[in-house]
């Protein structure tokens, strides 16, 4: 028995067994078995594999709507960060199969990832590099009107509160306190990988879409799953 890895980032990705059958880590066994990565990452590559396979991953995307409508993976399921925040049981009860959790880059995806697992949720990957790798790497994306995603909107509100702050000081001295604290607050979102500012700005209109809330997110959840439950039973 010897593990699988990854060529690019040495992560492990599945094991051979003494018959030469090969198992991904995640994929009907305990991932306990294998050397803990943090966060347990895949390539687009290996992904794009395993989403070809009998039994494939569910493809969470844990962007905004608005973010997701401009462009997402083919198969992928939108379930906003702040939505699986709030309601992370009940949308845990959903989740049977293995997941990989997507977002532009990686960091919300790797925040959605440490949630889960401490809620004891032991399936779950983050896609190495996000929207953007898998992109890169010349696979098919679906795409919408386009938005800007959530990181380049956190940019231009910070940068412009900056600047004003600071003209602003030029008549109201205090006024260069908020360029301080902005700088403060963007510090502190780079120290515990947050980032309040994107998480108010996720909930703006503009960013939310018609069909974010609880009910629908769950709804496709429970549509796919009956989808897999009826392919493993014909197949078994």
């Amino acid at each position: 028995m010897g593990y699988i890895y990854s060529p690019l980032h040495n992560t492990p990705m599945g094991m051979y067994n003494g018959r030469n059958e090969y198992t991904p880590i995640g994929m009907n066994q305990d991932r306990s078995e294998a050397p803990m990565t943090t966060p347990a990452t895949i390539d687009p590559a290996d992904l794009r594999a395993l989403m070809n396979s009998a039994v494939p991953p569910r493809v969470l995307d844990v962007r905004t709507p608005g973010e997701f409508d401009t462009v997402h993976m083919p198969g992928a399921y939108n379930v906003p960060l702040d939505l699986l925040r709030e309601h992370r049981d009940e949308i845990l009860s959903h989740l049977g199969q293995d997941i990989v959790l997507v977002c532009r880059s990686g960091q919300r995806a790797t925040q959605a990832e440490e949630m889960l697992r401490r809620a004891g949720l032991t399936n779950v990957h983050v896609l190495n590099g996000g929207v953007t790798a898998w992109e890169a790497t010349g696979f098919a994306v679906n795409r919408g009107a386009p938005r800007w995603d959530l990181e380049r909107q956190v940019r231009l509100v910070a940068g412009l509160i900056v600047a004003l702050s600071v003209l602003a000081s030029i008549l109201v001295p205090g006024a260069k306190w908020v360029a301080f604290a902005i700088g403060g607050g963007l510090a502190f979102a780079a120290l515990t990988n947050t980032c309040a500012m994107g998480m108010l700005l996720a909930r703006l209109p503009h960013n939310r879409g018609a069909t974010c809330d609880l009910r629908t997110v769950v709804a496709q959840l429970v549509d796919t799953s009956e989808i897999v439950d009826t392919s493993e039973m014909k197949a078994s």
